[in-house]
């Protein structure tokens, strides 16, 4: 049913009462922060990753070996724990007096249906490199002509890649908490940040959970994922927020919850679409972009559907806790009314709202 505001505008009826289901919205999000915080810890105390994420080359330093299978039609069946056997018991050269590497725990990875073989190794020189090509031609070749390819990072460069995603993430949070604060009300500020906190949390858990279940590391374009999530998911909520301070100016006889109520139906058709249509590119990257970008739009697509969430239901649904279901709420925002002078009891005023003077 629609009602009215105190400006005497008709309203439109509410899509969904957010703040009658905010127990239900908090639980949800509740459950989601609880697991990915129990992977994380997960994840720091094995021995084998000792950090909340398992580290690619991108952060650890090492070498890289990428192999494209020669196949007609399809591949021949291959065993990750085939290769790995292989690597075991390879005996690589000796490189200027240092001991070779060993590669028992070397990190072998099937992709595009087992067209292509990655392998995450210690750092190898040139001529190591080169043995482990030749030692894996009679397990998974043969391999084609100018597939091959080794990259190696060194620890030192690795450790900076590291440190600089940690800075970038940091400083971009800390420049959307600024920004908020000044452009909009610290609470406004406060719950943006925990809405950001919440996406990053849960993105972050469950490849987590995914480094822990099937060994995926995290690389350089995951730290760009997250700096992408943060920047999607502060402009979705500031967008709703905007329209609950303009819903404190026009309907400041409502109730708090209500105006929320209000500000997030009108704003929820707009946010789907902005997220469908987002997802629509990722979903195509996903499926045919290659390996390259393929976690790299997973993680983009959680981000964009846990952003949209938050944005939705978690950080509208906090903002009512600054008044329950009690007496009308002032404006959030709204500039004080200019005073008016009263009236002469004798003299009726015009009709553009002056009165007549004593002259």
């Amino acid at each position: 049913m629609a009602v009215s505001s105190s400006s005497g505008t008709r309203q439109r009826p509410l899509r969904f009462e957010l703040c009658r289901q905010r127990r239900r919205v908090w639980g949800i999000s509740g459950l989601f922060v609880v697991l990915s915080l129990v992977g994380l810890i997960l994840c720091w105390l094995n021995p084998s990753i000792g950090a909340p994420l398992r580290p690619g080359l991108d952060f650890t330093g090492g070498t890289q070996i990428q192999l494209e299978r020669s196949c007609s039609k399809s591949c021949q069946s291959l065993k990750t724990t085939s290769v790995e056997e292989v690597l075991g018991a390879l005996e690589l050269p000796a490189n200027k007096d240092k001991v070779a590497p060993n590669l028992s725990r070397a990190r072998v990875q099937l992709l595009d249906g087992g067209q292509s073989l990655v392998l995450r190794l210690p750092f190898l020189s040139a001529a190591q490199g080169q043995a482990v090509i030749k030692a894996m031609d009679p397990v998974a070749g043969p391999f084609q002509s100018g597939g091959q390819s080794v990259d190696t990072i060194g620890p030192s460069l690795g450790g900076q890649l590291l440190r600089s995603s940690l800075i970038s993430l940091l400083v971009a949070f800390t420049g959307i908490a600024i920004y908020i604060s000044l452009r909009y009300d610290r609470r406004y500020a406060l719950l943006a940040l925990v809405a950001l906190a919440h996406d990053v949390i849960i993105v972050c858990g469950i490849f987590a959970w995914l480094g822990l279940l099937i060994t995926l590391e995290v690389d350089s374009l995951f730290a760009v994922a997250l700096l992408t999530i943060a920047g999607y998911s502060v402009n979705d909520t500031v967008v709703v927020f905007d329209r609950i301070r303009e819903r404190s100016r026009e309907d400041n006889s409502l109730p708090l919850t209500e105006q929320v109520d209000r500000a997030v139906s009108a704003t929820l058709t707009r946010t789907l679409y902005t997220s469908g249509t987002t997802l629509l590119p990722l979903l195509a990257l996903i499926l045919f972009g290659g390996a390259t970008l393929y976690w790299f739009a997973v993680a983009l697509a959680l981000g964009v559907v846990v952003g949209s969430w938050s944005s939705i239901a978690l950080a509208p649904s906090l903002l009512s806790l600054w008044q329950g279901s009690g007496p009308p709420a002032a404006p959030l925002s709204a500039p004080a009314a200019a005073p008016q002078p009263p009236l002469s009891s004798s003299q009726p005023p015009l009709e553009g709202g002056d009165t007549i003077s004593d002259g």
